[in-house]
Formats: structure tokens, sequence, C-alpha cells
């Protein structure tokens, strides 16, 4: 096995990005401060920014000439991906996606490269450290780092490394991705675990590193959470749909929520239909509580109120998917 000190091979990294501008000019300092200098190249597929992120990325590209600004027209991630991977792709062995808004350590491609060389995957991918700044980032992030929020997900868990069957897309074969047909354009969110089930099916091997991880930041309103979780629901009943698969447990139990919360309507006829959601609702306030005593987490009581949007906008998102009608364009 190859160590790190010993990888040598280069990588294209691709950067979607779209009105970026307090967090790509970062990414890319980042970047060019950590990497070799030598064959190493950086995309950012822009998908038509207004506030001012192309000329951060011009400015960058202009001193470091591994960086390059690429116009994604189709403006989605997957999209972004796509083409640049069909663009600058044929001259490198694996691509590595990163986040315009993520924080990554120092050694986070080396590491990936590292992992892929030892174990031979196809994909690498890692796990989430979720950090919050104001109230509900530090609530939501709580919710997300539990069970309550995550269902046991691997990727939301700091991992000691092992083959899954899906995690945050990071470093992929190059080969692979153009065998499967690369991300499907139409799937606006979802787009990666769809992926990583054709990837499945088609005998590739995905690991989850246990070297490396990257720290995302949850939405920082309540509504933008809400909108978040809704269009997760949405993709999730998309994919499910596409390949007429059966949701996981973790993933029956949150969708279960809204038609608990409909039918709790029902109560001024027949008192049991409150049960459902008073459990439920029960269950994430306790589990809160759990969190603030137990794991003596200040944040738990309202983590337990930020599972509770979580579990409904995703339960409303993927009921609306599944009843309307399918169109075959993108969502």
């Amino acid at each position: 096995m190859k160590s790190r000190d010993t990888i040598t091979e280069c990588c294209l990294i691709v950067i979607p990005c779209l009105n970026e501008r307090n967090h790509i000019g970062g990414v890319l300092m980042h970047l060019t401060a950590a990497l070799p200098q030598d064959g190493w190249r950086i995309v950012v597929a822009d998908g038509g920014s207004k506030d001012g992120s192309q000329d951060i990325v011009q400015t960058a590209a202009a001193q470091d000439p591994r960086i390059i600004l690429l116009d994604n027209p189709k403006r989605l991630q997957s999209a972004a991906i796509n083409l640049a991977v069909a663009r600058y792709g044929e001259h490198y062995e694996h691509f590595i996606r990163m986040d315009a808004h993520g924080e990554y350590p120092d050694n986070y491609c080396l590491d990936l490269v590292a992992d892929a060389a030892e174990t031979g995957a196809d994909s690498v991918v890692v796990s989430l450290k979720t950090v919050g700044f104001n109230s509900v980032q530090r609530a939501a992030a709580v919710a997300q780092n539990s069970k309550i929020g995550n269902g046991g997900s691997a990727h939301r868990n700091c991992s000691v490394g092992g083959y899954v069957d899906h995690g945050h897309h990071a470093l992929m074969r190059v080969r692979a991705f153009l065998a499967v047909g690369g991300y499907d354009e139409t799937f606006a969110y979802n787009e990666d675990a769809e992926l990583d089930y054709r990837l499945k099916r088609a005998g590739y091997r995905i690991w989850i590193s246990g070297r490396t991880a990257m720290v995302y930041h949850p939405r920082s309103s309540i509504s933008a959470l809400f909108k978040q979780y809704l269009n997760y629901g949405r993709g999730r009943a998309k994919n499910l749909r596409k390949h007429k698969t059966i949701p996981a447990v973790r993933q029956m139990l949150p969708l279960a929520v809204a038609p608990a919360i409909v039918g709790a309507g029902l109560a001024l006829f027949f008192w049991a239909a409150l049960v459902p959601a008073f459990v439920w609702a029960l269950t994430c306030v306790g589990y809160g509580f759990y969190l603030r005593i137990r794991e003596e987490l200040p944040n738990g009581p309202l983590a337990g109120l930020m599972a509770m949007v979580m579990h409904f906008a995703w339960s409303i998102g993927f009921w609306i998917e599944i009843l309307r009608r399918p169109t075959g364009g993108a969502s």
C-alpha cells in the first residue's frame, strides 16, 4: 500500500459555484497553498453568478494557472460536474468534487488520493462535520449530527473507514463516473445518492474515508432549513421512483410525519388520530432534552425542534414528488 507521503498522482478538482462571493476566494486560496504546484487543475464551474464571484475566480486564475473559470449554463451542480469532467477529465484518473462554501483540512485532497490508492475504491466519500454559528445553525447542527436528525447515515457520523452504499461525494474515478453516465441532470437534489445507486449496481466500490472529512454549515434560518429538506424529500422520492426501490427504514419513519400531522385533523371526530403526531413530537422534544442532559449539549432542546422541521419538510417534499404527475423534466 502507498502512504500519503508517496502519492504523486494529480487530480482534477471541480467546484460548482453560484453567488459564492463570501467563500470562493478563501477556498481557492486554501487549495492553491495546500496542493503541489504541478499537474493539479482546479475548475470553478460557475452557473452565472451576479455577486462578483466570477471576478474573484478570474483574479485568482490570473495569479495561478492551475485555476480555470468554466461557464455552467445549466446552473445545476450536477451539470457543473458533468461539464467539467467531460471537458478536462480525460487527462486524469480521478476528480475531486468540492463545495464553494465548504471548509476543508489542509491535507484533504491528498488524503482522498491516498485512500483511493490504498483501497482501490472507485469512489471515496467523506463524513460531514456539521458546525453552526447562530442559534438556528447550532441547533440544526446538533440535530444533523444526531440519530434523530440523520437516522444513522454513515456520512453524518465520524467514520473510521469502510465500504458504504452512499456518502458525501469527494473523489471519484473518472472512468467509473463516465461509464455510468455521470450525474443525472434532471436531479436538482439527491443527485449524489442517485449516482451512488448506479455505481453500486454497476459493480463499482464506494469507500468512506476514515482519515479526512469536511465541515458543513447548516442553513441559517428555519425557513431556509425547511426549504432545503423539502427539496431533499423531493429528490429522494424521485430517486426511488426512477429506480423502483424501497425506502430504507430510517427514511420510512420521517416520511410518515406529514400523513400523521394531516391525520391529526381528524381528532375532532376521533381523538386517537392525534396519537401518531403526538408520539413523533414527544420523541423529538424528548430526544432534544436527552442531548442536553446526557450529552451536555446546550442546544439540545432547540435541536429537537429543528429535527421536527427537518422531518416535516422532508416528508412533505417526498409526498409532493410521489403524488405529482411525472413530466420527465428537472425537479
